[in-house]
């Protein structure tokens, strides 16, 4: 399936689209002042620790305390510690792990008080950002994401991604990234790799121990709470994560963000320049690749699908809830068949909404419900098979007796919320509106007024099509009351883009007469 990914740049945000087959299955959105991402290595100083919930509060320079659990330590957390105290007091001078002596891998259900004190210094990597009330999450497992590979410090394990095709290849890719790997770092080998050279990976390994080193000295100088390593900006992160070979189109409304992504690539992904193109159309970006268009389709608390039918998403405190309906237009046929067909439509669409609005946490899904076993399952393989690109870390459960099906996303960042809502024009978010027939009072009353002010001008009235019609209907109708009346024609005309109680008058030259 081709790819493309439409950049939208401003002064103050810039927003990035992913479009798959010409669909828009991810949208994500970066201030351009943003302090704060998921990936950042900071130093953070113990504040608070939870005994009771096996966790602590550190300071990381951020407004909000972050939370630091337990089972986000990680084994090496011992040696992280000692590495930071090393760095920081001077006891340790070489910017690499070469000479650095592991401690002991930290017990999976230990105590957090066990592991530090109060205001001890450690390196510590923001997992989610703030949420709601809530501060960043934090993890002790730090990783240097790389084009081709992912670096670990305090460990000497080598994986490769599940998701390479054969096993020859993962074979190959394993032994060779043992044989220039650095001494104590860990290496997980991502799917990008796959058939790459010995020099490509060589290369990327040497980039993150660069960014290693400049850990280092920002490190040694540092003794309070700071940023020590930033992750690169949201545009180049997806770039770095998501560019494939299937990608087809990389498009960009600004000259400056085009360079800065042509001399990424450059440095990434020489072969993938040349899809790289600086729009210079006269309509917004997102207007011409129809994204727009679908952001207002999709963002709704319904979605509609081609066949009819739709889904609801309801977001309570705990969870979201997406019902399943059918629609008007189901076909009439068998009710299991076209359950199955709805329900299938249904999981396409709700894999592609999850991804969307990045929806994290617990998901519960009724779809219509189905008797036989067989499709029951076989709706599960393919609500798996449809979330299957979905690069956030899930879990699916099987139909449950009640006909829900269960699903976990993995939640880094708050979820994305676009307002597609406009104030009604005719009662102007208030939610009432005036009695239909307070609108002929105010007509006619504005007329007398016009008579009385400009008695020999040629007057038209222009109203909503609906209004229109009930001042033109019977015998004699409402506007033929006015002509006997006032002794003078009105002449009237229709605006479908009127609400019910718009309307505007004109004179002879058809300049609008404004009455205030």
């Amino acid at each position: 399936m081709d790819k493309e990914l439409i950049i939208k740049s401003s002064p103050t945000e810039v927003e990035i689209a992913l479009m798959e087959g010409s669909k828009l299955v991810e949208i994500h959105r970066q201030k351009t002042n943003n302090t704060s991402t998921v990936g950042d290595i900071f130093l953070g100083s113990i504040k608070k620790l939870m005994p009771g919930l096996n966790a602590a509060f550190m300071d990381i320079g951020h407004r909000k305390d972050a939370f630091l659990h337990y089972t986000d330590l990680g084994p090496q957390i011992k040696s992280l510690i000692k590495y930071s105290n090393g760095v920081m007091k001077g006891s340790y001078n070489s910017p690499l792990l070469e000479n650095f002596e592991l401690e002991p891998d930290n017990p999976k259900t230990g105590k957090i008080d066990q592991v530090f004190d109060r205001n001890t210094h450690v390196l510590v990597q923001v997992l989610k950002e703030p949420i709601s009330t809530k501060g960043p999450r934090l993890s002790c497992e730090l990783t240097l994401p790389g084009r081709y590979v992912v670096l670990t410090p305090f460990t000497d394990i080598v994986a490769v991604s599940k998701k390479i095709s054969t096993s020859d290849e993962r074979k190959r890719l394993k032994v060779l990234v043992e044989s220039i790997k650095p001494k104590n770092f860990g290496v997980i080998v991502r799917t990008a790799a796959e058939g790459k050279k010995v020099a490509d990976l060589h290369n990327d390994i040497r980039e993150l121990e660069d960014k290693w080193k400049e850990m280092f000295a920002k490190l040694k100088q540092t003794k309070s709470p700071d940023k020590i390593l930033s992750e690169i900006d949201k545009t180049s992160s997806i770039l770095r994560d998501i560019l494939t070979d299937n990608f087809n189109r990389i498009t960009v409304d600004d000259r400056e963000m085009y360079n800065s992504i042509k001399e990424y690539l450059t440095s990434i992904a020489p072969d993938k320049v040349r899809i790289l193109q600086q729009y210079k159309g006269q309509r917004p970006v997102f207007d011409q690749f129809d994204i727009s268009r679908q952001i207002k389709a999709s963002f709704g608390k319904t979605a509609t699908m081609p066949s009819g039918a739709y889904i609801v998403i309801e977001h309570t405190e705990a969870m979201h809830v997406i019902d399943v309906n059918s629609g008007p237009k189901m076909q009439k046929k068998d009710q299991e068949e076209a359950a199955m067909a709805v329900n299938l439509e249904a999981a396409e669409e709700i894999a592609r909404q999850l991804r969307l609005r990045d929806i994290g946490g617990l998901i519960i899904i009724d779809f219509i419900d189905m008797r036989t076993s067989e499709n029951k399952m076989s709706l599960f393989n393919k609500m798996r098979d449809f979330m299957e690109g979905d690069r956030a870390q899930h879990t699916i459960l099987p139909l449950s007796k009640f006909g829900l099906m269960q699903i976990t996303r993995q939640r880094t960042r708050p979820e994305v919320n676009i307002d597609t809502t406009e104030v009604c024009p005719a009662c102007q978010g208030s939610g009432k509106v005036n009695a239909s027939i307070l609108v002929i009072d105010s007509i006619q009353r504005d007329i007398e007024y016009i008579i009385d002010s400009r008695p020999k001008s040629k007057l038209k009235l222009k109203v909503n099509q609906f209004v229109y019609s009930y001042l033109k209907s019977g015998f004699p109708s409402i506007q033929m009351k006015w002509y006997g009346k006032y002794k003078k024609w009105i002449s009237l005309s229709n605006d479908t883009n009127f609400h019910l109680f718009e309307y505007k008058f004109y004179d002879e030259a058809d300049d609008e007469i404004r009455l205030s």
